[in-house]
């Protein structure tokens, strides 16, 4: 599953270095697919939209930081645990229910962003 920032976040930016995949933008940035990893072209996102990996995409949250669903790997490939939550001094990085995922699926999603 991927990690989700609550409203509790209190927009410290410790999180946001420590991502493998570069899936946490502080509130109110546009994001891509592209940053922080390997991939080019288009990517499907969770929804099934395909978008090309550079395009711009809309913030997720304007007021904190958040975590681009489609992007988190839960650190899975890259270290034991993920590392947001690890340096979040306030426990507000945390797994979003709503997003369940076996360790293949998020090893799978680490080699879609991250072509050899």
């Amino acid at each position: 599953m991927a990690i989700i920032i609550t409203d509790e976040c209190i927009n410290c930016g410790a999180c946001e270095p420590e991502c493998p995949n570069n899936a946490i933008y502080e509130g109110a940035v546009e994001w891509t697919i592209s940053e922080g990893n390997t991939v080019t072209g288009m990517y499907t996102l969770e929804g099934g939209n395909q978008v090309d990996v550079e395009d711009k995409q809309a913030p997720i949250e304007d007021d904190y930081y958040f975590i681009v669903a489609d992007k988190c790997t839960e650190c899975v490939g890259f270290h034991e645990e993920p590392q947001c939550a690890a340096v979040c001094p306030v426990d507000c990085c945390v797994p979003d229910e709503d997003r369940v995922e076996t360790e293949e699926e998020l090893l799978a999603k680490k080699g879609r962003l991250h072509v050899a």
